[in-house]
C-alpha cells in the first residue's frame, strides 16, 4: 500500500487524443505536498505518513502546529491528511511528492467535499418526480408528497428522505483514470468528474478495488531533501 497524495482542484478541462477524440478531465495541482510526519508501529501502532500542502501563514497557526513543522523543518502547511502505507513503503520526513507518483492509465480514488448547495427541496435533494401537472393538484407541484402514515405509525421514520441541506459531504469517486500527468507544472489530469468546487482539496490514492501497475513507482517519485534543505532529484 502506497501513500495517497493532497491536491487542489483547479477546474475541468479536454485533452485531444491522437485519433482527434477528446477525453474531458478534471486536473488537480500538487501545491507543495511534502511529508510532514511519520507513524510507525513501535511508537504509534499503525504506520502512516502525514501530508501537508499549501503555504499557510504562521500566525494563522496554533502554537503546537507551529512546533510540529518547526520540529519537522518544512515550511507551514495549509492542509494535512494522514495516509495509511505498509512499513516497506514510509517516506522520510521532507520528501516531495511528484506527479508522477501515478501513471496515465491508472485507476485512483479521489476523495472530495461536495458543493454546497443550501437547504434544498426534495426534488433537487433526491431526484424526486414531484406531483401531478393537473388533476387537482395546486400549488404543491414541486413537494414531496406523504411523509407518514396516519394512526399506524403515527409518526414519521428516522432518515426519511425530505427536504433539508443538501451538499458539504465528505464523497469518494471510485476508480477514476489517471489520463496525464505534468511533473514540471505539478498537475494530475482525471478523466471525468471529481466531486468539490474549484480550489477545494481532494485526496487521490491507488483505487482499492484494481492492482497498482508495475511502471508506478514505489514507494513513491519524490525529491529528497539534502542535509542543508535543498532538494536533489526524484526517486522511485
Amino acid at each position: 500500500m502506497r501513500t495517497g497524495v493532497i491536491t487542489q482542484k483547479v477546474g475541468m478541462t479536454r485533452l485531444f487524443l491522437e485519433d482527434g477524440r477528446h477525453v474531458p478531465v478534471t486536473v488537480l495541482k500538487l501545491d507543495g505536498c511534502q511529508v510532514v510526519a511519520r507513524r510507525t508501529e513501535d511508537t504509534d501502532g499503525y504506520t502512516a505518513v502525514q501530508l501537508g500542502s499549501g503555504f499557510a501563514k504562521p500566525k494563522r497557526l496554533t502554537k503546537a502546529d507551529r512546533g510540529q513543522f518547526a520540529k519537522a523543518e518544512v515550511e507551514p502547511k495549509k492542509k494535512l491528511a494522514e495516509f495509511r502505507v505498509d512499513a516497506a513503503n514510509l517516506l522520510e520526513v521532507g520528501d516531495v511528492i511528484l506527479a508522477d507518483h501515478f501513471v496515465p492509465g491508472q485507476k485512483v480514488d479521489v476523495t472530495g467535499i461536495t458543493i454546497g448547495r443550501g437547504f434544498s427541496g426534495a426534488m433537487k435533494r433526491w431526484n424526486f418526480r414531484g406531483l401531478e401537472a393537473s388533476h387537482g393538484v395546486s400549488i404543491s407541484h414541486r413537494s414531496l408528497g406523504g411523509t407518514g402514515g396516519r394512526q399506524d405509525p403515527g409518526k414519521t421514520f428516522k432518515n426519511k428522505k425530505m427536504h433539508g441541506h443538501y451538499g458539504v459531504d465528505r464523497v469518494t469517486t471510485q476508480n477514476l483514470e489517471i489520463a496525464k500527468v505534468d511533473v514540471e507544472r505539478g498537475l494530475i489530469m482525471v478523466k471525468g468528474a471529481v466531486p468539490g468546487h474549484r480550489g477545494g482539496w481532494v485526496m487521490v490514492r491507488d483505487a482499492v478495488k484494481h492492482q497498482v501497475p508495475k511502471e508506478a513507482p514505489v514507494p513513491g517519485s519524490v525529491k529528497k531533501r539534502t542535509a542543508n534543505g535543498a532538494e536533489v532529484a526524484a526517486e522511485g
